[in-house]
Protein backbone atom coordinates (compact mmCIF):
# COMPACT_ATOMS: atom_id res chain seq x y z
CA UNK A 1 0.00 0.00 0.00
CA UNK A 2 1.41 3.36 -1.06
CA UNK A 3 0.42 6.10 1.40
CA UNK A 4 2.53 9.16 2.22
CA UNK A 5 3.97 9.32 5.78
CA UNK A 6 5.32 12.74 6.82
CA UNK A 7 6.44 14.65 9.92
CA UNK A 8 4.99 18.16 9.68
CA UNK A 9 7.87 19.79 11.56
CA UNK A 10 10.47 18.36 9.18
CA UNK A 11 9.16 19.99 5.99
CA UNK A 12 9.26 23.62 4.84
CA UNK A 13 6.27 25.82 4.06
CA UNK A 14 6.14 24.96 0.35
CA UNK A 15 6.14 21.26 1.17
CA UNK A 16 3.43 21.80 3.79
CA UNK A 17 1.27 23.55 1.23
CA UNK A 18 1.77 20.63 -1.16
CA UNK A 19 0.72 18.18 1.57
CA UNK A 20 -2.71 19.79 1.93
CA UNK A 21 -3.45 19.92 -1.77
CA UNK A 22 -6.18 17.68 -3.17
CA UNK A 23 -5.78 15.49 -6.25
CA UNK A 24 -6.54 17.55 -9.36
CA UNK A 25 -10.22 17.35 -10.27
CA UNK A 26 -11.01 15.89 -13.66
CA UNK A 27 -12.85 18.95 -14.89
CA UNK A 28 -10.72 20.13 -17.77
CA UNK A 29 -11.76 22.30 -20.66
CA UNK A 30 -12.42 19.29 -22.88
CA UNK A 31 -14.91 17.89 -20.34
CA UNK A 32 -16.59 21.26 -19.99
CA UNK A 33 -16.90 21.59 -23.77
CA UNK A 34 -18.52 18.15 -24.07
CA UNK A 35 -20.88 18.96 -21.20
CA UNK A 36 -21.87 22.22 -22.86
CA UNK A 37 -22.73 20.27 -26.04
CA UNK A 38 -24.97 17.92 -24.03
CA UNK A 39 -26.71 20.84 -22.35
CA UNK A 40 -27.32 22.58 -25.68
CA UNK A 41 -28.69 19.35 -27.14
CA UNK A 42 -31.12 18.85 -24.25
CA UNK A 43 -32.30 22.46 -24.58
CA UNK A 44 -32.96 21.89 -28.28
CA UNK A 45 -34.41 18.35 -28.29
CA UNK A 46 -35.69 17.79 -24.76
CA UNK A 47 -36.77 14.25 -23.88
CA UNK A 48 -35.48 12.85 -27.17
CA UNK A 49 -31.94 13.94 -26.33
CA UNK A 50 -32.10 12.66 -22.74
CA UNK A 51 -33.36 9.26 -23.93
CA UNK A 52 -30.54 9.04 -26.48
CA UNK A 53 -27.95 9.79 -23.80
CA UNK A 54 -29.45 7.05 -21.62
CA UNK A 55 -28.77 4.65 -24.48
CA UNK A 56 -25.26 5.97 -25.10
CA UNK A 57 -24.02 6.38 -21.53
CA UNK A 58 -26.17 4.01 -19.48
CA UNK A 59 -26.63 1.28 -22.06
CA UNK A 60 -30.41 1.16 -21.79
CA UNK A 61 -33.27 1.86 -24.20
CA UNK A 62 -35.96 3.68 -22.25
CA UNK A 63 -39.51 4.21 -23.44
CA UNK A 64 -40.14 6.91 -20.85
CA UNK A 65 -38.08 8.96 -18.41
CA UNK A 66 -40.73 9.06 -15.69
CA UNK A 67 -40.84 6.60 -12.80
CA UNK A 68 -44.56 5.77 -12.76
CA UNK A 69 -46.75 4.22 -10.07
CA UNK A 70 -46.09 0.71 -11.32
CA UNK A 71 -42.33 1.20 -10.99
CA UNK A 72 -42.77 2.65 -7.50
CA UNK A 73 -44.77 -0.45 -6.52
CA UNK A 74 -42.09 -2.67 -8.08
CA UNK A 75 -39.38 -0.83 -6.16
CA UNK A 76 -41.21 -1.34 -2.87
CA UNK A 77 -41.45 -5.08 -3.59
CA UNK A 78 -37.69 -5.31 -4.08
CA UNK A 79 -36.74 -4.10 -0.62
CA UNK A 80 -36.79 -6.09 2.58
CA UNK A 81 -38.61 -4.86 5.67
CA UNK A 82 -35.21 -4.22 7.25
CA UNK A 83 -34.15 -1.99 4.34
CA UNK A 84 -37.37 0.02 4.46
CA UNK A 85 -37.03 0.42 8.22
CA UNK A 86 -33.46 1.69 7.83
CA UNK A 87 -34.64 4.25 5.29
CA UNK A 88 -37.43 5.32 7.64
CA UNK A 89 -34.98 5.78 10.53
CA UNK A 90 -32.83 7.99 8.33
CA UNK A 91 -35.83 10.04 7.19
CA UNK A 92 -37.05 10.47 10.77
CA UNK A 93 -33.71 11.69 12.14
CA UNK A 94 -32.94 13.94 9.20
CA UNK A 95 -36.44 15.40 9.48
CA UNK A 96 -36.07 16.09 13.21
CA UNK A 97 -32.73 17.85 12.78
CA UNK A 98 -33.86 19.93 9.79
CA UNK A 99 -37.23 20.88 11.27
CA UNK A 100 -35.29 22.50 14.11
CA UNK A 101 -33.59 24.73 11.54
CA UNK A 102 -36.79 26.54 10.56
CA UNK A 103 -35.92 30.27 10.44
CA UNK A 104 -37.84 32.61 12.72
CA UNK A 105 -39.46 35.72 11.28
CA UNK A 106 -37.63 38.96 12.09
CA UNK A 107 -39.87 41.91 13.00
CA UNK A 108 -38.12 45.06 14.24
CA UNK A 109 -39.16 48.70 14.67
CA UNK A 110 -35.89 50.45 13.84
CA UNK A 111 -37.34 53.89 14.63
CA UNK A 112 -40.81 55.02 15.68
CA UNK A 113 -43.09 54.30 12.74
CA UNK A 114 -40.45 52.33 10.81
CA UNK A 115 -41.19 48.60 10.79
CA UNK A 116 -38.78 46.16 9.07
CA UNK A 117 -39.46 42.46 8.66
CA UNK A 118 -37.68 39.45 7.15
CA UNK A 119 -39.69 36.39 6.20
CA UNK A 120 -38.76 33.06 4.63
CA UNK A 121 -40.56 31.31 1.80
CA UNK A 122 -39.91 27.99 0.05
CA UNK A 123 -38.33 27.91 -3.38
CA UNK A 124 -41.06 27.30 -5.95
CA UNK A 125 -39.23 24.37 -7.57
CA UNK A 126 -36.09 22.35 -6.82
CA UNK A 127 -34.16 19.72 -8.75
CA UNK A 128 -32.59 16.89 -6.77
CA UNK A 129 -29.83 14.79 -8.31
CA UNK A 130 -29.03 11.36 -6.87
CA UNK A 131 -26.03 9.70 -8.57
CA UNK A 132 -25.72 5.96 -9.07
CA UNK A 133 -22.27 5.49 -10.54
CA UNK A 134 -20.28 2.84 -8.71
CA UNK A 135 -23.03 2.45 -6.08
CA UNK A 136 -26.66 3.56 -5.61
CA UNK A 137 -27.15 6.28 -3.00
CA UNK A 138 -30.57 6.13 -1.31
CA UNK A 139 -29.06 8.17 1.51
CA UNK A 140 -28.58 11.08 -0.92
CA UNK A 141 -32.28 10.91 -1.80
CA UNK A 142 -33.11 11.26 1.89
CA UNK A 143 -30.69 14.16 2.43
CA UNK A 144 -32.16 16.12 -0.48
CA UNK A 145 -35.83 15.22 -0.33
CA UNK A 146 -36.43 15.68 3.40
CA UNK A 147 -35.40 19.36 3.69
CA UNK A 148 -37.18 20.13 0.39
CA UNK A 149 -40.37 18.69 1.89
CA UNK A 150 -39.94 20.51 5.21
CA UNK A 151 -39.34 23.81 3.41
CA UNK A 152 -42.59 23.27 1.53
CA UNK A 153 -41.20 23.50 -2.01
CA UNK A 154 -44.27 22.93 -4.24
CA UNK A 155 -42.34 21.25 -7.06
CA UNK A 156 -39.69 18.66 -6.18
CA UNK A 157 -38.06 16.87 -9.13
CA UNK A 158 -35.58 14.03 -8.63
CA UNK A 159 -33.35 12.57 -11.33
CA UNK A 160 -31.27 9.42 -10.95
CA UNK A 161 -29.54 7.29 -13.61
CA UNK A 162 -31.30 4.17 -14.93
CA UNK A 163 -29.85 0.69 -14.42
CA UNK A 164 -29.15 -1.59 -17.40
CA UNK A 165 -32.53 -3.27 -16.79
CA UNK A 166 -34.32 0.04 -17.40
CA UNK A 167 -35.34 0.65 -13.79
CA UNK A 168 -34.11 3.29 -11.41
CA UNK A 169 -32.48 1.80 -8.33
CA UNK A 170 -35.34 0.58 -6.10
CA UNK A 171 -33.77 1.84 -2.86
CA UNK A 172 -33.49 5.35 -4.33
CA UNK A 173 -37.12 5.26 -5.49
CA UNK A 174 -38.36 4.09 -2.09
CA UNK A 175 -36.25 6.62 -0.19
CA UNK A 176 -37.43 9.47 -2.42
CA UNK A 177 -41.12 8.60 -2.30
CA UNK A 178 -41.14 8.01 1.46
CA UNK A 179 -39.38 11.36 1.92
CA UNK A 180 -42.04 13.19 -0.08
CA UNK A 181 -40.96 13.24 -3.75
CA UNK A 182 -43.33 11.96 -6.43
CA UNK A 183 -41.73 13.45 -9.57
CA UNK A 184 -38.90 10.97 -10.23
CA UNK A 185 -37.11 10.59 -13.57
CA UNK A 186 -34.57 8.13 -14.94
CA UNK A 187 -31.82 10.42 -16.15
CA UNK A 188 -28.20 10.78 -15.14
CA UNK A 189 -25.14 12.89 -15.75
CA UNK A 190 -25.03 16.26 -17.48
CA UNK A 191 -28.24 15.50 -19.37
CA UNK A 192 -30.18 15.19 -16.10
CA UNK A 193 -28.81 18.52 -14.86
CA UNK A 194 -29.76 20.16 -18.16
CA UNK A 195 -33.25 18.65 -18.05
CA UNK A 196 -33.93 20.00 -14.56
CA UNK A 197 -32.33 23.39 -15.28
CA UNK A 198 -34.19 24.11 -18.53
CA UNK A 199 -37.08 21.66 -18.54
CA UNK A 200 -38.19 19.15 -21.18
CA UNK A 201 -41.55 17.82 -22.32
CA UNK A 202 -41.81 15.68 -19.18
CA UNK A 203 -39.15 16.97 -16.76
CA UNK A 204 -40.29 20.23 -15.09
CA UNK A 205 -37.90 23.19 -15.10
CA UNK A 206 -36.59 23.95 -11.62
CA UNK A 207 -35.05 27.03 -10.03
CA UNK A 208 -32.25 25.45 -8.01
CA UNK A 209 -30.30 22.19 -8.26
CA UNK A 210 -29.03 20.08 -5.38
CA UNK A 211 -26.92 16.97 -5.05
CA UNK A 212 -23.50 15.42 -5.67
CA UNK A 213 -22.12 13.90 -8.85
CA UNK A 214 -19.08 13.14 -10.97
CA UNK A 215 -16.96 15.60 -12.96
CA UNK A 216 -19.57 15.80 -15.73
CA UNK A 217 -22.36 16.59 -13.27
CA UNK A 218 -20.17 19.14 -11.49
CA UNK A 219 -19.31 20.84 -14.78
CA UNK A 220 -22.97 20.87 -15.82
CA UNK A 221 -24.05 22.45 -12.53
CA UNK A 222 -21.36 25.10 -12.94
CA UNK A 223 -22.49 25.91 -16.49
CA UNK A 224 -26.23 26.15 -15.82
CA UNK A 225 -25.66 28.25 -12.68
CA UNK A 226 -23.89 30.85 -14.83
CA UNK A 227 -26.83 31.14 -17.21
CA UNK A 228 -29.67 33.52 -16.33
CA UNK A 229 -32.07 31.05 -17.98
CA UNK A 230 -30.58 28.08 -16.11
CA UNK A 231 -30.75 27.28 -12.40
CA UNK A 232 -28.92 28.13 -9.20
CA UNK A 233 -26.94 25.38 -7.44
CA UNK A 234 -26.38 24.30 -3.87
CA UNK A 235 -22.58 24.42 -3.46
CA UNK A 236 -19.32 23.59 -5.26
CA UNK A 237 -18.48 19.91 -5.23
CA UNK A 238 -15.42 17.75 -5.58
CA UNK A 239 -14.31 14.26 -4.55
CA UNK A 240 -15.23 13.06 -1.07
CA UNK A 241 -12.68 13.48 1.74
CA UNK A 242 -12.06 13.01 5.46
CA UNK A 243 -9.46 14.29 7.89
CA UNK A 244 -8.92 12.59 11.26
CA UNK A 245 -7.25 14.24 14.26
CA UNK A 246 -6.02 11.61 16.72
CA UNK A 247 -3.71 11.42 19.71
CA UNK A 248 -1.68 8.43 20.90
CA UNK A 249 -4.59 7.12 22.95
CA UNK A 250 -7.00 6.83 20.03
CA UNK A 251 -8.05 3.44 18.71
CA UNK A 252 -6.01 2.67 15.58
CA UNK A 253 -8.55 0.12 14.36
CA UNK A 254 -11.35 2.70 14.50
CA UNK A 255 -9.27 5.41 12.83
CA UNK A 256 -8.23 3.12 9.98
CA UNK A 257 -11.85 2.09 9.41
CA UNK A 258 -12.88 5.76 9.26
CA UNK A 259 -10.18 6.51 6.71
CA UNK A 260 -11.20 3.53 4.57
CA UNK A 261 -14.89 4.45 4.74
CA UNK A 262 -14.07 7.57 2.73
CA UNK A 263 -11.37 6.01 0.56
CA UNK A 264 -13.88 3.49 -0.81
CA UNK A 265 -16.05 6.28 -2.27
CA UNK A 266 -13.83 6.74 -5.30
CA UNK A 267 -10.29 6.65 -6.63
CA UNK A 268 -10.12 10.45 -6.40
CA UNK A 269 -11.21 10.56 -2.74
CA UNK A 270 -8.62 11.71 -0.22
CA UNK A 271 -8.07 10.79 3.43
CA UNK A 272 -5.72 12.50 5.88
CA UNK A 273 -4.59 11.55 9.39
CA UNK A 274 -3.10 14.16 11.72
CA UNK A 275 -1.64 12.56 14.84
CA UNK A 276 0.71 13.53 17.63
CA UNK A 277 2.31 10.07 17.71
CA UNK A 278 4.61 8.43 15.15
CA UNK A 279 3.97 5.09 16.80
CA UNK A 280 0.21 5.57 16.45
CA UNK A 281 0.57 6.52 12.77
CA UNK A 282 2.52 3.32 12.21
CA UNK A 283 -0.25 1.28 13.85
CA UNK A 284 -2.87 2.98 11.69
CA UNK A 285 -0.87 2.19 8.56
CA UNK A 286 -0.74 -1.49 9.56
CA UNK A 287 -4.50 -1.47 10.23
CA UNK A 288 -5.15 0.09 6.83
CA UNK A 289 -3.19 -2.67 5.13
CA UNK A 290 -5.00 -5.35 7.11
CA UNK A 291 -8.55 -3.98 6.74
CA UNK A 292 -8.11 -3.13 3.06
CA UNK A 293 -7.97 -6.81 2.10
CA UNK A 294 -11.48 -7.39 3.47
CA UNK A 295 -13.18 -4.67 1.41
CA UNK A 296 -15.25 -5.43 -1.69
CA UNK A 297 -14.06 -2.09 -3.09
CA UNK A 298 -10.45 -2.60 -2.07
CA UNK A 299 -9.02 -1.55 -5.45
CA UNK A 300 -10.88 1.75 -5.31
CA UNK A 301 -9.83 2.38 -1.71
CA UNK A 302 -6.21 1.48 -2.46
CA UNK A 303 -6.13 3.97 -5.33
CA UNK A 304 -7.51 6.69 -3.06
CA UNK A 305 -4.91 5.90 -0.39
CA UNK A 306 -2.12 6.44 -2.93
CA UNK A 307 -2.67 10.21 -2.75
CA UNK A 308 -3.61 10.34 0.93
CA UNK A 309 -1.51 11.39 3.94
CA UNK A 310 -0.44 10.22 7.41
CA UNK A 311 1.00 13.36 9.03
CA UNK A 312 2.68 13.51 12.44
CA UNK A 313 2.37 16.87 14.22
CA UNK A 314 3.90 18.12 17.46
CA UNK A 315 0.63 18.92 19.25
CA UNK A 316 -3.14 18.82 18.95
CA UNK A 317 -3.10 22.62 18.58
CA UNK A 318 -0.97 22.18 15.47
CA UNK A 319 -3.36 19.50 14.24
CA UNK A 320 -6.26 21.94 14.55
CA UNK A 321 -4.27 24.59 12.70
CA UNK A 322 -3.46 22.22 9.84
CA UNK A 323 -7.05 21.00 9.71
CA UNK A 324 -8.32 24.56 9.38
CA UNK A 325 -5.89 25.12 6.50
CA UNK A 326 -7.10 21.96 4.79
CA UNK A 327 -10.82 22.67 5.48
CA UNK A 328 -12.08 19.08 5.22
CA UNK A 329 -15.51 17.97 4.13
CA UNK A 330 -15.57 15.56 7.10
CA UNK A 331 -13.48 16.07 10.25
CA UNK A 332 -13.22 13.29 12.84
CA UNK A 333 -11.69 14.01 16.26
CA UNK A 334 -10.51 10.97 18.24
CA UNK A 335 -8.47 12.28 21.15
CA UNK A 336 -8.72 12.62 24.91
CA UNK A 337 -11.36 15.27 25.68
CA UNK A 338 -12.09 15.56 21.96
CA UNK A 339 -14.92 18.06 22.40
CA UNK A 340 -12.46 20.58 23.90
CA UNK A 341 -10.88 20.95 20.45
CA UNK A 342 -14.15 22.13 18.88
CA UNK A 343 -13.63 25.75 19.92
CA UNK A 344 -10.61 25.97 17.64
CA UNK A 345 -12.27 24.39 14.59
CA UNK A 346 -13.32 26.99 12.01
CA UNK A 347 -13.28 25.27 8.64
CA UNK A 348 -15.04 21.92 8.26
CA UNK A 349 -18.18 20.69 6.56
CA UNK A 350 -19.25 18.35 9.38
CA UNK A 351 -17.43 17.28 12.56
CA UNK A 352 -17.57 13.87 14.25
CA UNK A 353 -16.48 13.89 17.90
CA UNK A 354 -15.20 10.96 19.94
CA UNK A 355 -14.55 7.23 19.42
CA UNK A 356 -18.24 6.31 19.03
CA UNK A 357 -18.95 8.73 16.20
CA UNK A 358 -17.82 7.24 12.87
CA UNK A 359 -18.33 9.34 9.76
CA UNK A 360 -20.82 6.71 8.59
CA UNK A 361 -23.47 8.02 11.00
CA UNK A 362 -23.51 11.37 9.24
CA UNK A 363 -23.57 9.74 5.82
CA UNK A 364 -26.72 7.85 6.71
CA UNK A 365 -28.93 8.62 9.65
CA UNK A 366 -27.67 10.66 12.61
CA UNK A 367 -29.78 13.55 11.31
CA UNK A 368 -27.20 15.97 9.91
CA UNK A 369 -27.01 16.46 6.15
CA UNK A 370 -24.26 14.69 4.22
CA UNK A 371 -24.25 17.12 1.28
CA UNK A 372 -21.16 19.09 2.25
CA UNK A 373 -18.56 21.42 0.72
CA UNK A 374 -15.48 19.56 -0.50
CA UNK A 375 -12.12 20.45 -2.03
CA UNK A 376 -11.47 23.17 0.55
CA UNK A 377 -14.76 24.99 -0.02
CA UNK A 378 -15.58 24.47 3.69
CA UNK A 379 -13.63 27.72 4.15
CA UNK A 380 -16.48 29.71 2.62
CA UNK A 381 -19.50 27.41 2.21
CA UNK A 382 -21.75 25.58 4.64
CA UNK A 383 -23.21 22.13 4.26
CA UNK A 384 -26.77 21.68 3.06
CA UNK A 385 -29.48 22.85 5.43
CA UNK A 386 -33.12 23.85 5.40
CA UNK A 387 -32.31 27.48 4.61
CA UNK A 388 -30.93 26.58 1.18
CA UNK A 389 -34.38 25.37 0.12
CA UNK A 390 -35.86 28.72 1.06
CA UNK A 391 -35.41 32.34 0.13
CA UNK A 392 -35.68 35.35 2.39
CA UNK A 393 -37.63 38.50 1.66
CA UNK A 394 -37.48 41.79 3.55
CA UNK A 395 -40.51 44.01 4.11
CA UNK A 396 -40.70 47.58 5.32
CA UNK A 397 -43.79 49.53 6.34
CA UNK A 398 -43.71 53.16 7.50
CA UNK A 399 -46.22 55.53 9.01
CA UNK A 400 -46.12 59.25 8.15
CA UNK A 401 -44.32 59.78 11.46
CA UNK A 402 -41.76 57.17 10.44
CA UNK A 403 -41.11 58.80 7.08
CA UNK A 404 -40.80 62.23 8.69
CA UNK A 405 -38.22 60.84 11.09
CA UNK A 406 -36.15 59.29 8.28
CA UNK A 407 -36.58 62.12 5.76
CA UNK A 408 -33.57 64.26 6.75
CA UNK A 409 -31.19 61.30 6.45
CA UNK A 410 -32.74 60.13 3.16
CA UNK A 411 -32.56 63.60 1.61
CA UNK A 412 -28.95 64.06 2.68
CA UNK A 413 -27.84 60.66 1.40
CA UNK A 414 -29.69 61.20 -1.89
CA UNK A 415 -27.89 64.53 -2.25
CA UNK A 416 -24.50 62.88 -1.64
CA UNK A 417 -25.26 60.35 -4.38
CA UNK A 418 -26.78 62.88 -6.77
CA UNK A 419 -30.06 60.97 -7.03
CA UNK A 420 -32.73 63.67 -7.17
CA UNK A 421 -35.65 61.34 -7.85
CA UNK A 422 -34.86 59.42 -4.66
CA UNK A 423 -35.15 62.67 -2.69
CA UNK A 424 -38.30 63.71 -4.51
CA UNK A 425 -40.04 60.43 -3.68
CA UNK A 426 -39.76 61.49 -0.03
CA UNK A 427 -40.23 65.25 -0.26
CA UNK A 428 -43.35 65.03 -2.45
CA UNK A 429 -45.03 62.81 0.16
CA UNK A 430 -44.21 65.23 2.94
CA UNK A 431 -45.06 68.35 0.94
CA UNK A 432 -41.56 69.79 1.39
Amino acid sequence: MNIQFVEWASVDEDQREALIQRPAMKSDQETRSKVQSIIDDVIQRGDEAVLEYASRFDGVQLESLRVDRDEVAWAESQLSAESVNAIDVAIRNVRLFHEAQAPAEVDVETMPGVRCRRISQPLDSVGLYVPAGTAPLPSAAVMLAVPAAIAGCPTKVLCTPPRPDGHADPSVIVAATRAGVSEIFKAGGAQAIAAMAYGTETVPKTLKLFGPGNAWVTAAKSIVSGDANGAAIDLPAGPSEVLVIADRNANAEYVASDLLSQAEHGTDSQVVLLTTSTEFATRVKAELESQLTDLSRSEIAAAALSHSRLIVVDSLDTAVEVSNRYAPEHLIIQADNASALLSGIRNAGSVFVGPWTPESVGDYCSGTNHVLPTYGFARNYSGLGLDQFMRQMTIQELTREGLEGLAPSILELASLEGLDAHAAAVSRRLGS
